[in-house]
């Protein structure tokens, strides 16, 4: 946070900050003329993005578009932040996958997950593929995407499953899925190369920062409790570890590796800064299958896990400002 602190500070006044919050153009309708030393900035991205879960906000489209974005998932603390230097277009949905993001309709599901969660204004109407919020004077565009490609929530409801049936012993969802994992990584990496290719191609003048993934699981899994639904619930030890080191790790290093590959694209790293608030951290970042008392958040970041993103995700675009 220092750093973005100083650099803002060399900024003067022209760092006039606004709070607000902006609704994707294809819902809203016409946007107000942004200021002419604004540069123009599209949010892209899943759930990790978006927000989605009450521990990361209240949702604040209205109609509801089934994306749930929250109101204090990292575009919109960064809108706060940095609203008088960059003038957002947030259109991350929950659930996206990469091809959502390049050329894909996708049809949202809101806070629709029978049995556990009916949402009483599902089915929502699908939304554009995101990438076509940017254009020819797009500047920045920030995407968070790729687990929902990889399938990390099936991971997590199987493996619960698997540990449940298992007593918590032994990795069976290791066992189950293991040889799998390498073609799923293979074909994040394609997916990912082809929508950065896609942004690039919308957007030539643009800088694209990808960002990557948080710590989620601790680098120790003894720190997790089997049966603990606040944390991964009946998911074994031994599965963790593993659900770690060779997916979730992975994943970030396919993501890093594709974003190596464009001159116009960076890589923005949350794990390193995240490691000491895993789920099963006493400061966590990121909720477990369940956030006290009643709510369901299935593995994802909190507020203060935005705002770490938030710090990290600043940073890079202040840089991009020269």
């Amino acid at each position: 946070m220092t750093h973005f602190r100083t650099r803002l500070a060399l900024l003067g006044t022209a760092a006039v900050l606004t709070a607000g919050a902006a609704v994707p153009a294809q819902f809203a309708g016409a946007q107000p003329a942004a200021a002419a030393d604004q540069k123009q900035w599209v949010a892209l991205g899943d759930s990790y993005t978006a927000g989605v879960i009450r521990a990361a906000g209240n949702t604040f489209e209205v109609p509801r578009d089934g994306c749930e974005r929250t109101d204090r998932a990292y575009p919109q603390v960064i809108d706060r932040d940095l609203g008088g230097l960059f003038e957002l277009t947030n259109v991350s949905c929950g659930a996206a996958t990469i091809d959502n993001v390049t050329d894909t309709p996708q049809h949202p599901i809101g806070r629709h997950l029978p049995p556990l969660s009916e949402d009483p204004d599902y089915p929502f109407p699908p939304v554009p593929p995101q990438s076509e919020a940017v254009g020819a004077d797009t500047d920045v565009i920030t995407v968070g995407v790729g687990g929902n490609s990889l399938g990390f929530a099936e991971f997590l409801t199987k493996c619960a499953q698997l540990g449940g049936e298992n007593e918590g012993k032994g990795t069976p969802c290791k066992d189950a899925l293991a040889a799998d994992v390498p073609n799923r990584l293979k074909t994040v990496r394609h997916d990912y190369d082809r929508m950065l290719a896609a942004l690039h191609q919308r957007a030539p003048h643009a800088k694209i920062l990808a960002v990557g993934y948080p710590t989620v699981i601790p680098r120790d899994a003894a720190k997790c409790s089997f049966g603990d639904l606040t944390q991964f619930g009946t998911i074994t030890q031994g599965d963790l570890a593993w659900l770690r080191q060779d997916v979730l790790e992975p994943l970030n290093k396919a993501i890093d590796d594709s974003t190596g590959t464009q001159d116009a694209a960076s890589f923005v790293d949350l794990y390193a800064s995240s490691r000491d608030h895993s789920v099963c951290d006493d400061s966590k970042w990121v909720e477990g299958f369940v956030t006290l008392p009643d709510q369901l958040s299935f593995v994802h970041p909190n507020a203060l896990g935005h705002r770490n993103a938030a710090d990290h995700v600043e940073e890079a675009m202040l840089n991009t400002l020269g």
